[in-house]
């Protein structure tokens, strides 16, 4: 339940769209962390070592986004809420699909998770445009590092020409079979 109270200047109507903007970005976030541990602890292959310890920043970083979500939920009257109970049920999306895999079929299903979390993350930065600009500034920071971890990913998986193997496919699975 939310408290009776928001940051000065901005109403509760307000505020409670915020809030929902952020719990959506905050779910995403913690899944996002999870799913990168899982790929961190399940990957194999050539460059495995890189790629397990590239991992592991990203997973640092993120675990900080939600932090800073989270937070920012509160600071505007909200409760954040990180239970897996609440996370799994709020989620939009499934579970990652991808077990023990190649480094090319987990990070080519990697970039398909980051291609949803930073195309939702670009729709809650418009929309907060109107909202909350201390909030949009917050996701617009994360965004930046988002796309550079995806870069990461993506420098990986392109040849020479930038051509992506999985390119075009919008499932984890496809990318993975495709990267094979």
């Amino acid at each position: 339940m939310p408290n009776n109270f928001t940051v000065p200047g901005m109403d509760q109507q307000t505020a409670q769209r915020v809030i929902d903007l952020l719990d959506q970005r905050l779910v995403a976030l913690a899944d996002l962390a999870l799913t990168l541990k899982h790929v961190h602890w399940n990957v194999v292959g050539p460059n495995f070592i890189a790629v397990h310890e590239m991992l592991d920043d990203h997973v640092a970083q993120v675990r900080l986004m939600v932090d800073a979500v989270a937070e920012r939920i509160a600071t505007l009257g909200g409760v954040p809420v990180g239970t897996p109970g609440h996370l799994a049920k709020q989620r939009t999306w499934d579970d990652y699909s991808v077990g023990r895999a190649d480094v090319r079929e987990h990070l080519a299903a990697l970039d398909v998770v980051y291609v949803g979390v930073i195309r939702d993350h670009r729709a809650a930065i418009q929309e907060l445009d109107e909202l909350d600009l201390v909030s949009q500034g917050i996701l617009l920071a994360q965004a930046e590092l988002l796309e550079q971890y995806q870069w990461f990913v993506r420098a990986h998986l392109e040849d020479r020409d930038g051509n992506l193997s999985h390119e075009g496919e919008a499932t984890e699975r496809g990318a993975a079979r495709a990267a094979r």
